[in-house]
């Protein structure tokens, strides 16, 4: 699991856990195991909040200290795949090499790169902590590959 902004975030909108639980059809019990790394909060619904909220997806998960304000975006797992592909070229990995690096299997991760299966949280955080990558550029908000502290 990771560290992240979210509590910060959430008191900064001055937001209970309950409140925000609301908002994603989840208990406060899961907003708080989202804010202590016990369990990493579903794309979709951090999407969703750095959409509502104007908060970068490297801020809220911790990559970087600073939040930008890139506007809403749609997610795609085409093009989420597409920039997957595009960092494991880049890097000169095998799709087994990368999926062996992040604990996952071949086939998971060729289901990321393919718009199959829209990555997980955890297994986008790991990619981008572990390769310096934006999340942000991941999705097509920024055109900055990487994070910046």
């Amino acid at each position: 699991m990771f560290e992240n902004n979210l509590r910060w975030c959430r008191e900064e909108l001055e937001m209970t856990q309950a409140e925000l639980g609301y908002i994603f059809g989840v208990s406060d019990s899961a907003v708080r195991a989202w804010e202590t790394a016990h369990d990493s909060i579903p794309f979709s619904k951090l999407i969703k909040f750095c959409n509502m909220y104007d908060f970068s997806l490297d801020f809220v998960c911790g990559l970087t200290r600073k939040n930008i304000k890139y506007g809403k975006f749609e997610t795609d797992k085409e093009k989420i795949g597409k920039k997957l592909k595009q960092l494991r070229t880049s890097l000169k990995l095998s799709q087994q090499a990368l999926s062996d690096e992040c604990k996952i299997s071949q086939t998971t991760y060729s289901g990321y790169e393919t718009g199959h299966y829209l990555i997980n949280t955890a297994n986008l955080y790991y990619i981008c902590k572990t390769y310096n990558v934006s999340m942000d550029w991941i999705v097509g908000r920024t055109k900055n590959i990487k994070i910046g502290k």
